[in-house]
């Protein structure tokens, strides 16, 4: 299991790090932090590269707004040193979930364990 679990790391990158990418962060990068869902945040010593290393899936929505916008210079300082203020109002951030089973389904839906019945009504005809 553990080769089979090298050569996966060497060739693809949809199961986490590469090889090459765990070579390039050891050699240039600096930890910056993790977040709750247990990705680790890297930038450059020079500062001018920013990455992440996921924990599982390499999804892009798993990362939280906070990050996000540190990883695109929107945010000088990472979330750990200058974190961003919430709103009372605001949700947690959740990872995009389409396709999955947990995916929003309005009432009508026939995905829904128990759709709103289908009711009647009337098509529009041009005059």
């Amino acid at each position: 299991m553990g080769i089979l679990n090298s050569l996966l790391r060497a060739v693809t990158w949809w199961h986490g790090q590469t090889l090459n990418t765990q070579l390039w962060t050891w050699r240039k990068g600096t930890k910056v932090g993790e977040d709750a869902q247990g990705n680790i945040f890297y930038r450059s010593k020079d500062g001018d590269r920013r990455w992440v290393i996921y924990n599982g899936e390499a999804e892009a929505s798993r990362v939280s707004p906070e990050w996000h916008g540190w990883l695109h210079h929107t945010y000088q300082d990472p979330p750990t040193e200058a974190p961003l203020a919430h709103q009372s109002w605001e949700k947690p951030h959740l990872e995009n979930l389409t396709g999955t089973a947990l995916a929003y389904a309005p009432a009508g839906s026939i995905r829904r364990s128990e759709p709103k019945p289908r009711s009647e009504y009337e098509a529009w005809r041009p005059e």
